[in-house]
């Protein structure tokens, strides 16, 4: 009769005497790697991995070819927690932009970044809903209350005070770095 304990036995031993033994990867790991592979970046769009052996934390960079935000570079970072799929991974804009879903400090308003988050979506889906953010903004969920309320009231002032902002300009003493590509 074979006895399964003492292979079970026999074969953790092997594992703990292994010299440079592999770690298991991580959920989080395995599910990024898969959402990494299965990406399908638009034209718009391209990635940055700082660190090739780390998939948890990246870059994400938008190209706007259309609408307000057209020929603007802006760089997204991010950080995929451990309890991902389950939480959504922190996304925040690094470059400063005048923008009603995206305030001063970096945070993104998109709803699926926050309550609307579900293990079935993956990196995939956040790409396409930060994309959507620059072709049309939304002024009824603002982070940045003010470029908000100008999209709303005075649509071409907005337009002007986004391409000024773009090229290196300032809206109400804050100063936007050049994003213009």
């Amino acid at each position: 009769m074979l006895n399964l304990f003492s292979l079970k036995e026999k074969k953790e031993e092997g594992a703990k005497g292994g010299a440079g033994a592999k770690k298991k990867a991580s959920a989080a790991q395995l599910r990024i790697t898969k959402d990494i592979n299965e990406l399908e970046l638009p034209k718009t769009c391209k990635t940055e991995f700082p660190d090739p052996d780390d998939l948890l934390s990246f870059k994400l960079i938008i190209y706007p070819d259309e609408g307000f935000y057209r020929n603007g570079q802006f760089s997204f970072s991010f950080k995929i927690g451990a309890a991902y799929p389950h939480e959504p991974p922190k996304v925040k804009c690094e470059t400063k932009v005048y923008h009603p879903n995206i305030d001063l400090e970096g945070n993104v308003c998109l709803n699926i970044l926050r309550e609307d988050w579900k293990p079935v979506l993956t990196i995939n889906s956040i790409v396409y809903g930060l994309q959507y953010l620059f072709l049309e903004p939304n002024p009824e969920d603002p982070l940045n209350k003010e470029a908000a309320l100008e999209l709303q009231n005075n649509r071409r002032l907005f337009e002007q005070n986004v391409q000024k902002t773009m090229k290196g300009g300032s809206i109400n003493g804050v100063y936007f770095e050049r994003c213009l590509k």
